[in-house]
């Protein structure tokens, strides 16, 4: 019998209790036959995972802005990643990562390949995201409509793609924000696939529906998107939460497709090696 695949989860959240960490977790125990894991504290205790110890890496999103850290545990942090990367580079046996909004972000300027800046204003609720380019037939996004929904909480946003860098390292895009007529500000990218291995998105594909309710029992969080986005537009984000094709469908459908996506790999390479 084949012996679980393990998996090291890079916590950004700054040490505090946070309802993506539940998510997150809550879909690992879906595959608990497959995948065990292991949580690592990145910001607070500077816990880095060992590349040899691990075959598959989630690092989570998190607050605060992604180009400032205290001057350790985000060095260790980009070390960590450049590991991975020449790791990829050059070991038989691949290591699988996903990147989720703040480390998202924290890759995308390791690599240079975005501008980092602060939105206007932040950008918390329930967002379209269009796949784009070869993600239109990624097998992250399989079984999700395009555009399909996730839940968006940001106060940063990597934009300006450089074309060359991309290009040099094998990424391509593969979602961008929604379309605004309405305003002429540049659509920020929501994901990019650093290489068949490495893949990085701007949303939140591991929330939920209860993930996105808990944020609202905060009086002060509903009259913050309320002012933002409209009543309206408020009411309407309510019903996709309970819409089995929007929030739940991601929820139910990115996080899972990475995990079987690495373990296909991986097991494939097993078997190679073994041969």
């Amino acid at each position: 019998m084949q012996e679980p695949f393990k998996l090291a989860i890079l916590d950004m959240y700054q040490g505090e209790p946070n309802q993506g960490m539940r998510c997150i977790i809550d879909v690992l125990h879906r595959f608990n036959r497959l995948v065990t894991f292991q949580i690592f504290d990145v910001r607070s205790k500077q816990q880095i995972p060992s590349l040899q110890d691990f075959d598959l890496f989630i690092s989570t999103g998190g607050p605060g802005n992604p180009l400032i850290g205290d001057g350790v545990w985000e060095v260790k942090w980009h070390q960590w990643l450049q590991d991975l990367w020449e790791w990829n580079q050059h070991e038989e046996s691949k290591k699988h990562l996903l990147l989720i909004c703040h480390s998202f972000q924290m890759a995308c300027h390791h690599f240079g390949i975005g501008e980092i800046s602060q939105r206007k204003s932040t950008s918390f609720g329930v967002m379209s995201i269009h796949k784009v380019n070869n993600g239109i037939s990624d097998a992250l996004f399989e079984g999700l409509q395009n555009p399909f929904y996730a839940i968006d909480s940001r106060d940063f946003q990597v934009i300006q793609p450089k074309v060359r860098q991309l290009r040099k390292i094998g990424a391509e895009i593969i979602s961008l924000e929604k379309i605004r007529n309405h305003v002429e500000y540049e659509r920020a990218i929501m994901g990019i696939r650093f290489s068949n291995e490495i893949v990085g998105l701007q949303f939140h594909p591991e929330a939920d529906a209860l993930s996105f309710i808990e944020n609202l029992k905060s009086k002060e969080k509903r009259e913050k998107i309320i002012e933002l986005k409209g009543r309206a537009k408020f009411l309407e984000m309510l019903e996709h939460l309970i819409d089995e094709e929007k929030i739940y469908k991601t929820n139910e459908t990115i996080v899972p497709n990475f995990i079987r996506m690495a373990i296909q790999d991986l097991m494939k390479t097993k078997k190679e090696i073994i041969n």
